[in-house]
């Protein structure tokens, strides 16, 4: 058993945390951490968790909190964990960081794409990149882990095993993303409010979204080669999801289904949050909501000579909080699917 705290506990992806590690049977719960709501009862922010869950929120103090917990989920906006993890708190427990702060490996790509200065860029190169299923040795070792954002994580997973077996030409890739409105977090914002939101649908970052350098930084790791994509994302009226529809150029235009079965099986055969659809199958965010699966499927068009991927992914679970949970029972040790194994909801 650990014992594990949260700084950002009321967030979305914080409450979602809370609610996996509840069902987790190696972890202890011990600080729920928030600026907003200090001494609140945690349940009367989040009122599923009434009569669940009677811890009071706490500061987020990241010093007290290392003194308590075996690991550390910030889940907070970018720019604060970089500011407050030191080498103190690294000597006695694990961080885990859902924000950007320590996924990108050039600082000055960093602060270009999110605009602030990063407070702790010693830390950078020692952080590894918590994509469970590209990089599960080093998270297994790591005692900083950059969780990647929900974006990120649906469009590497998908385009994955094309890039890293030379099926398709790196200088085509084109990714159109839509997100539910959960993805943008609980702060009150204008352009989030249900009657901006509602009936519409909306393109935004366009050329300029700051999950495009985390995305081209790790299709560049998998092809061996500079990798530069076109990135749209797009917000839907729903809760979650991330739904992507990728697009790239096939090298050979005689490349079966096959062929790129074959890839997609070599890379996730095994992975059992990664399910590949069947043939003509394409992915749908209601089918994987509340887990922390992710479906890909794929069609090949003879016409074009190109493959369209389309990959799922619950923002809030494997974008996230689900993502986080499965680095940390790599990290310690655990089954990588505890408290993780719960199925898709529906409706």
């Amino acid at each position: 058993m650990i014992r594990a705290g949260i700084i950002g506990a009321t967030g979305y992806a914080g409450a979602e945390i809370v609610r996996i590690l509840l069902a987790h049977k190696e972890v202890e719960l011990v600080w729920y951490g928030s600026r907003s709501y200090v001494d609140q009862k945690f349940s009367s922010i989040y009122g599923n968790m009434f009569k669940i869950v009677e811890n009071i929120c706490k500061a987020d103090d990241i010093e007290a909190l290392a003194e308590e917990a075996d690991v550390i989920f910030t889940a907070t906006p970018q720019g604060l964990c970089a500011s407050i993890v030191n080498e103190d708190v690294l000597s006695k427990t694990k961080v885990i960081d859902l924000s950007a702060d320590f996924r990108l490996k050039d600082v000055k790509v960093y602060e270009q794409w999110y605009k602030i200065e990063h407070k702790a860029p010693q830390y950078i190169d020692e952080a590894v990149y918590g994509l469970c299923e590209i990089n599960r040795e080093d998270v297994k070792k790591a005692r900083i882990v950059a969780n990647p954002g929900c974006y990120t994580t649906c469009s590497i997973l998908s385009m994955y095993p094309l890039v890293k077996e030379g099926l398709v030409d790196v200088n085509s890739i084109i990714v159109d993303a839509k997100s539910g409105t959960s993805g943008a977090g609980r702060s009150a914002k204008t352009a989030n409010l249900f009657c901006e939101v509602n009936e519409n649908i909306k393109a935004y970052g366009v050329a300029s979204h700051r999950h495009t350098p985390e995305i081209e930084e790790q299709l560049t790791y998998a092809a061996g080669e500079p990798v530069m994509i076109n990135f749209t994302p797009h917000l839907v009226p729903m809760n979650r999801g991330i739904l992507v529809t990728a697009y790239a150029a096939l090298k050979d235009p005689e490349i079966t289904y096959e062929k790129v079965r074959a890839a997609y099986e070599k890379y996730y055969g095994n992975e059992y949050f990664i399910r590949l659809l069947d043939k003509d199958v394409c992915a749908e965010t209601r089918w994987v909501e509340g887990s922390n699966f992710v479906d890909i499927g794929f069609k090949i068009d003879p016409r074009t000579h190109r493959i369209i991927v389309m990959g799922a992914l619950d923002n809030l679970v494997k974008g996230a909080a689900g993502q986080a949970v499965q680095n940390m029972n790599l990290m310690f040790g655990f089954d990588e699917n505890e408290g993780l194994r719960m199925p898709p909801v529906f409706p």
